[in-house]
């Protein structure tokens, strides 16, 4: 059997008997100075070991979400009806959708952004309105020219009251216009204005009575605007409230139109107020008017992962724009790329990597206003870089995707219909931010680094002050002798 002395014999820490050591106040000081070095150096290591580390490397994108990019937005147009604004989406491969409406929602506003009711819904309107045929037949003058002072006069006084606001430059006014009158004056002949009195029709040049047109949000031409007296008062503004018609615009659709508004009015009492509106065929046809003349446009559209535009214009197949009227100015109140990132997830991340997340919004809450210093028909477009980032953790595992974008505006003039363009391009690189292991062994070893260097430069340092006082405590020993 090995015995107990040879095992010491190993012993790589051999023991000196304390009656041989000698504690001195210089070996006391620096043992304390050693201690808490040792202290700050582990607090130090440890919270580097505690820290998440990353490294950001630039690659190909290799998106794995698939084709298609979707884009989140909610902009306010002070000036834009909701009743023509469209929200269309072109790229570079040739994809051109218009007027989308399935995940677009929109809200009238007033000039100060307030909303001003419950969601506009634009219904269903035909493409292909059918005019009349009359333009060859004589002319016949049947509807009443109304004035901003004889506007107010008509409306208290009919039950229904139809205006066909138009301007003699524009096409499709000039379509209506002899249906609509041949409609007008059929209308007074079998609901007599004097005797009767229960409908009305009369038109609004925009030309002349801009005012008017202004105040009842008129911005495509023609538009006709159904106004019921009574029960649609407003109360918190005391104007009418009024739908809008959008059926065939041939002397017969209107007629019949006309007659099923005022079939369920009493014509002998027109002070009432009409209850509720009838059921007839006519109801796919109207709609109610907005009741501002701004917008608010939020939603989200899919579009392919190639340059793009997103275009918010005034749209119609049937109506005109006076394009030196129109203004597109706006508020981004949101605009982002991707699928949204729940805020507390942002938040943990930007704890990690804190300049992540700072321009995946850049634009929001940013005002593009056109002061009509540059003239009309003034376009309002954003250039948008974007670029992908993608945060791993722990070996494989995603944490977040997320798209940023840098963005540059600019107003133009144009000779087309003014817009709001958001041209989107992609980048083919992709940033791939990922966390750093840490290894426990490589923290245990740096500990054991930091108190055996610390010790021995201790050791040194104490023996060189010890050495050194005792010379000098010999040299004076010296000189006293």
């Amino acid at each position: 059997m090995i015995s107990a002395k040879k095992i010491k014999s190993v012993d790589f820490y051999r023991k000196i008997p304390r009656d041989l050591t000698e504690a001195s106040l210089s070996g006391a000081g620096l043992s304390i100075v050693a201690a808490l070095s040792m202290m700050f150096l582990f607090g130090m290591e440890l919270n580097n070991y505690l820290t998440v580390s990353t490294s950001t490397a630039v690659i190909v994108d290799k998106s794995s979400d698939g084709d298609f990019l979707r884009i989140d937005f909610n902009i306010s147009f002070p000036a834009l009806s909701c009743e023509f604004a469209s929200v269309d989406v072109s790229d570079i491969l040739g994809t051109n959708r218009l007027n989308i409406t399935k995940t677009i929602r929109k809200f009238s506003i007033d000039p100060h952004l307030r909303p001003t009711g419950a969601e506009f819904h634009s219904g269903t309107i035909s493409h292909h309105i059918k005019h009349g045929d009359e333009v060859d037949e004589e002319p016949v003058e049947g509807s009443v020219p109304l004035t901003a002072q004889s506007f107010d006069t008509y409306t208290h006084v009919y039950p229904i009251l139809v205006v066909n606001f138009y301007a003699p430059w524009c096409y499709w006014s000039n379509r209506l216009k002899p249906a609509w009158e041949k409609a007008a004056k059929a209308i007074r002949e079998r609901y007599d204005p004097e005797l009767d009195g229960r409908i009305l029709l009369g038109k609004v040049d925009c030309t002349e009575q801009p005012d008017l047109c202004r105040r009842n949000h008129i911005q495509g031409y023609p538009s006709i605007r159904i106004f019921r007296k009574g029960s649609d008062v407003r109360d918190n503004h005391g104007h009418h409230d009024h739908e809008s018609y959008y059926g065939n615009r041939d002397a017969d659709s209107l007629i019949k139109t006309m007659e099923a508004l005022a079939a369920p009015i009493p014509s002998e009492s027109q002070k009432l107020a009409l209850e509720g509106k009838s059921e007839n065929t006519t109801e796919n046809m109207k709609r109610p008017a907005p009741s501002a003349g701004g917008c608010r446009i939020e939603g989200h559209v899919r579009v392919k992962k190639v340059p793009g535009n997103l275009i918010i214009s005034a749209h119609s197949g049937a109506h005109s724009f006076d394009t030196t009227q129109m203004n597109m100015s706006h508020v981004v109140n949101h605009l982002s790329f991707g699928r949204k990132i729940a805020p507390r997830v942002m938040s943990d991340v930007k704890r990690l990597i804190p300049y992540l997340g700072g321009s995946h919004d850049r634009l929001n809450g940013r005002s593009f206003i056109n002061h009509r210093d540059l003239g009309a028909n003034v376009t309002i477009e954003h250039y948008l870089q974007v670029v992908k980032t993608e945060v791993m953790i722990r070996g494989s595992h995603k944490l977040i995707e997320e798209y940023e974008y840098t963005a540059h505006s600019s107003l133009a003039q144009s000779i087309y219909i003014p817009v709001a363009k958001f041209h989107f391009e992609l980048s083919p690189m992709q940033v791939l931010v990922t966390e750093n292991p840490k290894s426990f062994s490589h923290f245990i070893t740096n500990v054991c680094a930091i108190i055996g260097g610390v010790f021995t430069v201790a050791g040194i340092l104490d023996s060189i002050l010890y050495n050194t006082i005792k010379m000098m405590k010999k040299v004076e020993l010296g000189k006293n002798f």
